[in-house]
This record gives structure tokens, sequence and C-alpha cells, in this order.
């Protein structure tokens, strides 16, 4: 009886123009109709209702009632009707409402993910989310914006939101918008609220729809999904950057350095490689940068190709080779290259101005892989939007093509040395000598050619990887003086090798970028490779003689003067030595721990010698014993002459005893 009255009371209410009341009283009545799933009877109330609140200004209520009347069955109005309310809807909505209205379309508008398996994205990259909207207006409904918030599966407090900036347009039933993502947090998504904006009015929808077959437009079932529609993977390896060889490349040459590139399950569409060489490296500009496919440098035998012409069976393992310009420091990736393997061939240079040193069979040296190492940083920028990077240094490694090393083979009876230089190969490559010559330092003549060329040998030698190869030069002690191109004097040896290399830039050193692209194959183009050797005049062969005379057969005390004695005598004529400032003087020099000793006498100075063989002459200098024990003995040294020109014969004792010193009464003190 009381909602029968209460719709008597909205009724006469309504006709006499009390539009409040008779609202207030048809609220109530709609409410209980709709609480009741009376469509009908509501059909015959809220268009009174709408009415009412339209007379009194109430925009939002009016809003809401339209939104209502839309939502209630097609059958219960015309469609000219239910167009008339969705009219009033937009007029509404970009009229000048005081302030935007919020509104709940749950009722009108559905939503639901594209069938089929969930959209997939790496961990910071963004996407495009394609989302099933149905909508329940009679006309197309343009949409200024729309948005969609995700909620995460593990975590409901946790959302990502993707933003649709454009318009979008609705039709009556289904429609398929794309929503822009922006980079989500790792985890599963499912559809959360849909939000949009039509003029002021600011619609919001929770309702979530099965929706019926894909040829149907019907909504009717407003079940929340379980079915994830975005899964974002944790944060992974997308690419990696590596040295394409291990061995070593020339150094002072162009050559190829080359960098492979491999996408992990990811598309390196529109990729950016930024290169910045490190110190003592640099990119030959004038030469272009060569990028080619490499999908089958994971296969066991990559020249063997199956039947279908690819070398691992899938469509995109073809051979690729295109030529790219850096700019800026940094290059940009072709198509193809998004989702294979592929190398980019990089022409750099790595400089050395020290020249490389040769060692001898006495004391050997090992080349110091440390100094020929070279960095290339590289920043590599891809996904959708750049948003991703992979960074990483590698280093390339480079050196000399040969280690020079030199061994004195024989001696001959008119005084020639036969001198052995062993070229061993240091790059993955085939050196061929065509050449050879050596540039002698002070103290040393060619005793054969004159010209400084081998003898006992023939041109070309080939060295194959990692193999010795040897050439022999004829020489002797002489007195002519070495000199450079400025004339000064040469304190080491020069091995001038005019050489070839043949190899290929996928297994190391290479020609030079250079030999490929100028001139004829047909003809040679030779390299050419300089380095030190340290000739040493043979320890055999002195021109002076140092002998330590025996010390006082008494014991030697602390505080006794004790007479130390040396014989200097010159073996062979030493005319065309330097050894003092006079012809007939040499310098001498005792050097002792004043610890130990206190040197009573002259410790530097000259004494008259002649230069002709058989001249002696002994040196006296008074020492004092500071300490007891074994101690070393005072030294004798000519600083003027070079230590391979002296032999210690006999040679000075190691370690000489020093008693205490005697009692004396003198120290006695009476009781």
């Amino acid at each position: 009886m009381a909602l029968v009255l209460d719709g008597e009371i909205a009724a006469v209410c309504f006709r006499h123009g009390n539009f409040d009341q008779a609202a207030k009283s048809y609220e109530k009545v709609c409410a209980l109709y709709a609480g009741e799933g009376w469509q009908e009877l509501l059909a015959d109330v809220l268009p009174n209702l709408a009415e009412c609140q339209k007379m009194l200004n109430d925009q939002a209520g009016y809003l809401s009632s339209c939104i209502r009347l839309l939502s209630l069955d097609k059958s219960l109005f015309l469609n000219k009707e239910r167009e008339a309310f969705q009219a009033e809807l937009v007029r509404l909505a970009h009229s000048e409402l005081k302030d935007p209205v919020p509104l709940d379309v749950s009722s009108l508008i559905t939503f639901s993910g594209i069938p089929g398996p969930p959209l997939v994205l790496c961990d910071g990259d963004p996407g495009t989310l394609s989302v099933t909207v149905w909508s329940g207006f009679p006309n197309d409904m343009t949409l200024d914006s729309v948005s969609l918030t995700l909620m995460a599966t593990f975590n409901a407090d946790v959302g990502a939101k993707a933003v649709r900036s454009t318009t979008a347009v609705l039709k009556p039933g289904r429609n398929t918008i794309t929503l822009s993502l922006l980079p989500p947090k790792p985890g599963s998504y499912v559809l959360g609220v849909l939000t949009g904006q039509i003029g002021q009015l600011r619609f919001r929808s929770h309702s979530f729809s099965k929706g019926g077959p894909a040829d149907s437009d019907d909504f009717m079932s407003y079940e929340k999904p379980t079915r994830p529609i975005l899964k974002v993977f944790k944060p992974r390896a997308l690419v990696d950057l590596a040295a394409a060889i291990s061995s070593p490349l020339l150094i002072n040459e162009i050559q190829w350095a080359g960098i492979v590139v491999r996408p992990i399950d990811y598309l390196l569409k529109g990729a950016i490689l930024h290169i910045d060489t490190g110190p003592g490296l640099s990119i030959e500009k004038s030469f272009v940068i060569e990028m080619e496919s490499c999908a089958n440098l994971s296969q066991s035998e990559p020249d063997t190709p199956n039947s279908s012409g690819s070398q691992n069976g899938s469509p995109t393992a073809y051979k690729q080779l295109e030529q790219l310009t850096l700019e800026d420091g940094k290059i940009n990736f072709p198509d193809w290259a998004s989702d294979v393997d592929s190398v980019i061939w990089i022409p750099i240079c790595a400089k050395s101005d020290s020249l490389p040193r040769g060692s001898s069979s006495v004391s050997p040296q090992r080349p110091n892989m440390v100094d020929g190492m070279r960095t290339i940083a590289l920043n590599l920028e891809f996904g959708a939007s750049h948003n991703q990077t992979f960074e990483r240094t590698i280093a390339v490694h480079f050196s000399d093509p040969f280690h020079v090393s030199s061994r004195v083979i024989d001696r001959c009876n008119e005084g020639t040395l036969l001198l052995q230089v062993i070229l061993q190969s240091q790059v993955q490559a085939t050196l061929t000598v065509y050449d050879a010559w050596l540039e002698l330092q002070d103290g040393f003549v060619h005793a054969g050619r004159a010209d400084g060329r081998p003898t006992l040998v023939s041109f070309p030698l080939a060295v194959s990887p990692t193999s010795k190869g040897g050439i022999i030069f004829n020489i002797s002690l002489g007195r002519t003086i070495g000199k450079d191109e400025n004339g000064a004097e040469k304190p080491e040896s020069i091995l001038n090798i005019r050489y070839g290399i043949s190899g290929a830039r996928t297994s190391g050193a290479h020609p030079p970028v250079a030999m490929e692209y100028s001139g004829s194959d047909s003809a040679r183009k030779d390299l050419t490779f300089r380095s030190v050797l340290v000739l040493q005049r043979p320890v055999l062969d002195p021109c002076m003689a140092v002998g330590f005379l025996p010390l006082p057969s008494v014991d030697l005390r602390v505080g006794q003067l004790v007479p130390m004695k040396w014989r200097v005598e010159i073996l062979k004529d030493m005319e065309d030595k330097e050894i003092s400032k006079h012809n007939e003087e040499v310098l001498y020099e005792v050097n002792a721990n004043p610890e130990n000793w206190m040197i009573a006498g002259r410790k530097r100075g000259y004494i008259p010698l002649s230069k002709k063989q058989g001249s002696r002459i002994v040196i006296s200098v008074l020492c004092v014993p500071l300490v007891a024990g074994y101690v070393r003995p005072p030294q004798l040294g000519l600083p003027n002459v070079d230590e391979s020109d002296i032999s210690c014969n006999p040679p000075g004792p190691h370690l000489v005893c020093i008693m205490p010193p005697a009692l004396s009464s003198s120290f006695c003190i009476p009781v």
C-alpha cells in the first residue's frame, strides 16, 4: 500500500508542478522497482523522474536517469526514444557544467579481453593492449578519452594504467579499442576498471562481460574475469654483445673488429648501437661499417647447408650483408637484423708509437698481452620506444705480427758470429717474409753482405700461424760506430722486415682494410715490421781483467787498517774504446757499505794505465772494518768501462771474517 501511495503522491505532485516532492517520491518508487527487477514498471515512472530532475536543474541526477533509461531492455522503448535519451546525455555532457560529473555506466558499457593468449611483455617494455567493449547506446558514442586500469593478480593494491589519449568511437554492440600501455611491473594482470570522458562527463564501468560468440553483439554476463590479459616477465637478458674473435689483430694497421649481436627471444627492430672506443683505439670513418647475418653461428657445422638452403632450417637463416654509416658515434640496425644473430664489422686502428723489443736466448721474454689490449664501449638502445638498454665493454687484442728473439749459433775462426734471428708468428694468419735487413748498433759490423741482408736464407719465407721461422746474419765485432738517420750513435740494433699477410677477419689478423678498397688485387701490397734487437758483446771476449789480491794472513779485527788490493790488466788492445777523458788513465771507484767499512784511502780517482795489451797496475786502498762478523768486502768498479768488457779473475770473496777488537787494559776499572 505504501508503494502505491508513493506512486499516487508522485503523480499528483508531478501534474501540479511540485517537481521537488515528485522527484523524492519517484526516487523511492524507482529504487524499489529496480531492486525487484520490475523493468516494465520502472519504464513507466523513470521518464517522469528524469523530467522532474530536468526541471529542477539536477544535472547529475538527470544524467544518471538517462543512463538508467538507456540500460533498460530495448523492447520497452522505441528506438527514437532511446536515441532521444542519448542525445540528451551528449548535449548535457558538452554543455557548460559547473563541475565535471562522475557517472557509473557499468549497466550500459561492458568490456573484456580479446580471446586468445594474454599479451606478453618484458620488464620495462611499453605495449599496446586490445580490449573488446560492448556499447548499449543506440547510436555511435564518441569518447573524448578512455583508459583501463589493470589489477595485478599477485597484489590487489598494485595496478598498471593503460592510457589512450586519442578519441574513440563506440558503435552499438561490439567494439575493439587499442590502449597504450605504460611499462608495468613484472607479474600477471587482469582487467580492472574502464574509465573515460565525454565532454564534462566522467564515466566509469566495473562490468566485465564474457560476451557472446564471435559474431554476436550481445553482452549478457557480468562475471569478473580470472584469465590474465597481460603477463610481464621478470628482468632477463634480452640481447648479448660479444667480440667475434679472441685472437689478436695487427697493431698500427686498419683491421676489422667484429661484434656479435645475439637477440634472446626479443626483437631488435629499430635498435641503435652507440660505439665508443677507448684510449689508443680509433674508428676509421673513411670506411663503411659492415653488418652481416650469422644465424648459423650456433651450428656445429655452419658450412653444411640443409636442403632448404638455410643454415638452421629457419626462413631467417639466410646470408645478409649491408653497409652502414657511423653518425655521431652510433649506427641504426636494419630491419632484417631484428631477430637473427648478426656480426657488425668496424674498421678500427690501434696505435702504438714504441717499437717492439726482441729478446735473446739467454734471457727470453714473453710478449706482454696487456700492452696490446684495447677496449670498445657499447651501448645498445632497443625496444618499442628504445626503453631497453644494454651496455657492455669488450676487449680487443692487438699484437705485432712477429715476436723476435736472437741467439749466436756459431763463432767462426776469423772472429765472425752467426746471429740467428727467430721470427715467431703471433697472429692466426700466414705471414710471408719477402725481405729483411739488420741495422747494427755501435760495436758491430756486417761480415757478410754490406747491405745488412741475411745469409743462408732464401726469400720468400712463409711463417704459419703460431709457428717459427729463422734467418741468419753474419756479423763481427768492429770499430765502426753505427749511426741513425740523424747522425746519432745507435745504442740498439733495428731489424726491418717486409712481409705480407694472408688471413680472414673471421679468424683474426688479416690484410689491412685499406688494401681491400684500393688498386688491383693482382698487385702485391707489402707491410713493414721493425723490431729492436739489443746485441751484447760475447762474455768470453773481455778486454780487461780485474783480480782481487789475497788479504793478509793475520786475523782481521775491528779497528785495524786493512790494505785492499786489486790488479787491473789489459787483455787486448783497447784503442777503439773510450774509457777515460785521458788516453792513458782509467777511472776507478771503491764501493763499500759505510756501516761495515771506513775507507781510509782515496775511494775514487784516476790511475795511469796504457790501452795496449799486457798493461797492468795494482790499486791499493786502506780500509778499516767497523763491525765484527762475516761482512761483504769493498768492491772495485770501473765506471767508464762496460761490464761486458771486464772479466773478474780471480773473483773477490763473497764474505770476509772480521774478529772483535783485542782486549785492552785501558778500559779496565779498578774495584
